[in-house]
Order: C-alpha cells, then sequence, then structure tokens
C-alpha cells in the first residue's frame, strides 16, 4: 500500500514539478574552473554525412510540411530592438558550429511577439543577479532545420529536430541562449558547450561546477518564470508554450527585413 500511494503522489506531484524550476539557492563561489583564463569549451562538431553545399541545395528547394489554416498570423519581432541587454551571438551565421559551416546570411535573432516580450521579462528577473542574455539562435528557417537532419549521422540525431514535423525555431517560439556578466561583458561558463552534443548538455546532469549548475538552473528558473520550458537534453534551448499556435516557416532573413 505505502508503494502504491508513493507512486501515485509522483503521478499527481509530477505536473507541478516539471511547470517551473524553483530559485535556486545562494550563488556558489567561483572556483578555478570557473575563473581561469581561456575557461571557454571548444566548439563540438559533427562530421556531417554529406557536403553542406549539397545539402543547401537540396533544402532550399524543399518545402515545409503541409500545415493547418488555423494556426496563428506570424508576427516576429527582433531580439535586439527589446533591450541593450540581449546581446547576440549566432553562431550559425558563421562557421563556429557543430556543422563548421555558415548556414545564416547574417546574425540576426527574431521570436513571435508573445514570446519575444516574454524574453524581455526574463531578462528584468536576471538583472539584479548581474546577468544578461546571450542568444545562439531564435527564429530558424526550416531549410536550415533540414540541412541539419541530412547532415547529421543517425546516432546523433536525437539532438536536431526531424524536417518532416519541423522545429519549434521554425515557428519563432524557440530560443538557444545563455547568460553573460553585465558587469565584465563576459559569457558565463556552464556545465557543457553551447550545441554539445553530450550528456554534459542534460538539464539534469550533475557535473561540472557547483557554479555552473547555478548558473544553469537560474537560467531555467527565469525563463520558466515567464512561460518557456526547458529541453530536458540542452540546457540552452527553451521553448515558448504557446508555440503550436504557429505555423513552420522557412523565410530568410533578408525576406523578413523585407516585411
Amino acid at each position: 500500500m505505502r508503494i502504491a500511494l508513493l507512486a501515485l503522489a509522483a503521478v499527481v506531484l509530477a505536473p507541478v514539478a516539471r511547470a517551473q524550476a524553483p530559485l535556486p539557492g545562494p550563488k556558489p563561489t567561483p572556483v578555478y574552473e570557473d575563473t581561469a583564463a581561456g575557461a571557454g569549451y571548444a566548439t563540438f562538431h559533427i562530421r556531417a554525412v554529406r557536403p553542406v553545399e549539397e545539402l543547401r541545395r537540396e533544402a532550399l528547394a524543399a518545402s515545409p510540411p503541409p500545415q493547418p489554416d488555423s494556426l496563428l498570423a506570424p508576427d516576429l519581432v527582433d531580439l535586439t530592438t527589446l533591450d541593450p541587454a540581449i546581446r547576440l551571438e549566432i553562431r550559425y551565421a558563421t562557421t563556429n558550429n557543430f556543422m563548421g559551416a555558415a548556414l545564416y546570411t547574417s546574425a540576426r535573432a527574431f521570436m513571435q511577439r508573445p514570446a519575444a516580450e516574454a524574453l524581455r521579462r526574463a531578462l528584468e528577473r536576471l538583472r539584479p543577479y548581474g546577468y544578461g542574455l546571450l542568444i545562439h539562435d531564435a527564429y530558424r528557417p526550416w531549410y536550415v532545420t533540414r540541412m541539419f537532419w541530412d547532415a547529421t549521422p543517425d546516432s546523433q540525431r536525437t539532438f536536431v529536430a526531424n524536417p518532416a514535423r519541423g522545429s519549434r525555431h521554425n515557428r519563432g517560439c524557440a530560443v538557444d541562449l545563455s547568460l553573460y556578466d553585465l558587469a565584465t561583458g563576459a559569457p558565463v561558463r556552464m556545465p557543457s558547450g553551447y550545441d554539445e552534443f553530450s550528456p554534459r548538455a542534460y538539464v539534469a546532469y550533475v557535473g561540472g561546477t557547483a557554479l555552473q549548475r547555478w548558473q544553469r538552473e537560474l537560467l531555467r528558473w527565469a525563463m520558466e518564470a515567464e512561460g518557456f520550458v526547458v529541453n530536458s537534453t540542452e540546457w540552452w534551448h527553451f521553448d515558448f508554450r504557446d508555440w503550436a499556435r504557429y505555423p513552420v516557416l522557412n523565410l530568410r532573413f533578408e525576406d523578413l527585413a523585407r516585411l
């Protein structure tokens, strides 16, 4: 009976526990690994199964999956217009990413308006702790999601979205981000690097230093308090709660500039 009651309690309490991450306790004291020069991680790379330019041509010629007409009209907002403490480090506009190739034509970051406003509120929660937001990716054209999928070996596809369904990034309702120190401008060190396809990227990973885990949990607390949900295998990836109400988009950044 006791086991049955415990199981029932776990079922009842699980949604509450998943609804929002708690505010972490006091900030731990930094150790050498947190402050050493060159403390950042090397960029993780995959061995693409096909040449990137070949994948790009095929993806640009393809079309996103069919979608219902009942979805909301897009209203994408440039995140840099929200607050100066939102900074960009768009890896996919450079070769410094897991594909080792520039995939975007410019370093831009957009989200649907309600998601963008929620992101700004999350920033306000972090500001008293001395942190700003460092954006690595937000809205992503569908063709890039297809490139990721087609380039990634089967054994590593846990970390990329299936283009047959589309990504929440494609809907303008997902964001990849980290923290930076407002006083120094330096990015913080988390338990793994960004876009690292390894267990160190999991939100439940118990390695790294106490400060790295605390910073990861502080970011999660601020984001989930404003309606985002973290991806369990990527501490940097957050989905906005209303993502399913928006269509998968395939607009390139230069197309958005003309809207």
